[in-house]
């Protein structure tokens, strides 16, 4: 029994489900089956996993696009592309669609920025594309570029309305400096752009590749042909980088949507639309002036509109001594203008505060050298007696040998290696390398002072009654009365110079008695020399001396001395005093001496030659920027006078520019 029921159990179960199965399934699903021709037979293929057919992949962004817009718009946008009346090809695909729905949909501000300023530049980009026989429609290429921002600037550092990079404004001949960029003047760079154009053509010969060349170098363009072995934009289009591929189909979409604007409209009447207005042309020749001062005497809407109208400015300001600059203003000021005169207008117009000025050279700090003066100093009472005060240095050369250190040549020469590495722009942590050309400065022997006459001493002795000094005259002239003392010598001498030597008394007083500067200084930590110094209006080098330091390290709670000691301040003060009076006195005598002089023949009064101009190398300088400050000379003329076998020149080093 048990053995039935075992066999009958699956038996059963198969009965019941059987049923309830065919009562599930819908009536008329079942599919007829379908008639084939006699010469064919019917497979089933089943999918295998890894198959494209299996699971649909998404399509591009720009196929997506394409799929997206109906077909009325894709036939009429391909209609009015085709249309175009230009030498310049343009193909009409799905990338050139995705980029007219982002130009006429998603960004519509975009394009109602660039239309705004449209008028103001597209009539200069077709005069130089007509001048240089270039097709009109490369007046486009600007939008792309900058969107008609002549500041623009990318953030590989291409600049203005053209983006030119810095090499290739350089080819271009396009002028910067701290002061101008002349990438960011609309007529030099659409001249410029307009020859780089007509160059990439010569190369090329056909106008998509020259977008694709100006967007991503000639050279690169040409190495692309060369190992595909293709010449057209759409041939080489996969083998390009996705800024490029992107830049073709964006310029015919930019053109496509400012050409068709009212058909979409974009244009507006709340949008703000510029024009070119007339301009004048004022000539700065060289003068210090501030745009700022101009536009509040002509009542410009604000300080920055001349700047607007001079986009190549860096700054809003030209110091003195400039190349000759032709500054733009508009014509409405001429009324303005015309109420002051020429000189009274640049007077007007100098910058307020002083402007930045080159870094005069450095000193060095070097052993037998004397501090240079501070405000505890009296001033000289002569340009030249200050001139040869200052300290001189030797430029020196010196080739690396093996195993020599920035200290071991620093010890050779007697500096610091901190002034080696500055003055040959090392590393902290750099190392020589053999034959390393290194450039030294060398402090050359101070010129010793000429000793003080007996009628100076006389002056500056504190001494109760005036002494008589008489003066060693020759046999042959007449003796000349002497002052007796220091009144009378500057009763003697002009009022001028007297005036002179009263004022460095009372400055050598006041230097003496200075008690604005504290006597001492407490090192905290953080502290340096240099900085010490600048907050006081001091020298590192008169902190070295007062304190005796040996180096420039200082430790936290080291005291210093911010004033010389007694003894010094009053060397330097006697030594200032003495100098003044001593010219006071040689003018004082002047007169006796010309009548003392022998007559000399004619022969021997003939004047020595003076020394040719010379001109000290800055760091940038070049001999055609040299050139340029001195009129007359040319790059051919300063090789001649220096000898000099190439263009490369050092800083420090001395050029005659003259002669």
């Amino acid at each position: 029994m048990m053995k039935l029921l075992r066999f009958a159990a699956p038996v059963l179960l198969a009965c019941t489900l059987v049923p309830a199965a065919r009562a599930q399934v819908r009536p008329g699903a079942s599919k007829a089956p379908i008639a084939l021709p006699s010469d064919s037979v019917l497979t089933a293929l089943p999918l295998l996993p890894d198959s494209l057919a299996a699971a649909p992949v998404a399509p591009d962004s720009a196929k997506l696009a394409w799929l997206r817009t109906p077909p009325e718009l894709r036939d009429l946008v391909g209609d009015r592309v085709s249309c175009f009346d230009t030498d310049v090809p343009h193909v009409f695909n799905n990338h050139v669609m995705s980029f007219v729905k982002l130009f006429t949909e998603r960004q519509r501000g975009y394009t109602q920025r660039v239309l705004e300023r449209e008028n103001l530049y597209f009539p200069l980009f077709e005069k130089y594309l007509a001048k240089y026989n270039l097709p009109l429609d490369l007046k486009y290429l600007a939008v792309v570029e900058s969107a008609l921002i002549p500041t623009a600037k990318s953030r590989v550092g291409a600049t203005g309305l053209w983006q030119f990079m810095g090499p290739t404004a350089n080819d271009l001949r396009l002028h910067r400096d701290d002061w101008v960029d002349e990438r960011m003047d609309p007529e030099k760079a659409t001249e410029a752009a307009c020859k780089h154009l007509r160059y990439l053509y010569r190369v090329f010969g056909d106008w998509e590749m020259v977008l694709a060349a100006y967007n991503w170098g000639a050279g690169n363009m040409q190495r692309v042909v060369k190992r595909t072995g293709k010449k057209t934009y759409w041939e080489v289009h996969n083998s390009l980088p996705a800024e490029t591929r992107n830049y073709v189909p964006t310029f015919t979409a930019i053109m496509y949507a400012m050409k068709y604007a009212k058909e979409h409209q974009l244009h507006a009447p709340t949008l703000n639309y510029q024009y070119a207005q007339a301009m004048d042309t004022l000539q700065l020749g060289g003068r210090p002036f501030d745009l700022t001062r101009l536009a509040q005497a002509i009542g410009a809407p604000d300080s920055l509109a001349l700047l607007r109208l001079n986009p190549e400015l860096r700054k809003p300001y030209l110091p003195a001594g400039y190349r000759p600059y032709i500054l733009k203003v508009p014509a409405s000021a001429r009324p303005a203008l015309a109420v002051a005169s020429r000189e009274a207008l640049f007077d007007y117009c100098r910058p307020l505060a002083d402007l930045p000025r080159p870094l005069a050279p450095r000193l060095v700090a070097l052993s037998g050298i004397m501090p240079l003066p501070g405000r505890n100093l009296a001033v000289s009472s002569s340009a030249a007696a200050a001139a040869a005060a200052e300290p001189r240095f030797e430029r020196l050369r010196h080739t690396v040998k093996r195993g020599e250190t920035v200290n071991s040549v620093a010890a050779r020469y007697k500096v610091s290696p901190a002034q080696v590495r500055r003055w040959n722009k090392l590393g902290s942590g750099a190392s020589l390398a053999g034959r390393q050309q290194l450039v030294l400065f060398r402090a050359l022997p101070a010129v010793a002072e000429p000793t003080a006459t007996a009628s100076v001493a006389a002056v500056i002795r504190p001494a109760a009654a005036p002494t008589r000094v008489a003066a060693t005259k020759a046999a042959s002239v007449a003796p000349a009365t002497e002052p007796d003392s220091t009144t009378e010598m500057l009763a003697r001498v002009p009022a001028k110079q007297a005036a002179e030597v009263r004022r460095t008394v009372a400055a050598v007083s006041a230097a003496t008695d200075n008690a604005t500067v504290p006597n001492r200084y407490v090192v905290k930590p953080g502290d340096f020399l240099e900085k010490i110094a600048t907050a006081n209006d001091l020298t590192v080098a008169q902190l070295k001396a007062w304190n005796q330091l040996g180096s420039y390290v200082l430790q936290p709670g080291q005291e210093l001395m911010l004033k010389a000691p007694p003894e010094a301040a009053a060397n330097e003060a006697v030594a200032d005093l003495t100098e003044a009076t001593r010219n006071v006195a040689a003018a004082a005598q002047a007169p006796v001496r010309r009548a003392a002089r022998p007559a000399t023949p004619a022969a021997a009064s003939v004047a020595l030659p003076s020394a040719p101009p010379l001109h000290l190398v800055q760091p940038g300088d070049t001999l055609y920027n040299i050139s340029r400050r001195y009129q007359g000379l040319t790059v051919q003329r300063l090789r001649e006078l220096n000898n000099l076998k190439s263009d490369a020149v050092q800083p420090g080093q001395k050029l005659v520019v003259g002669g």
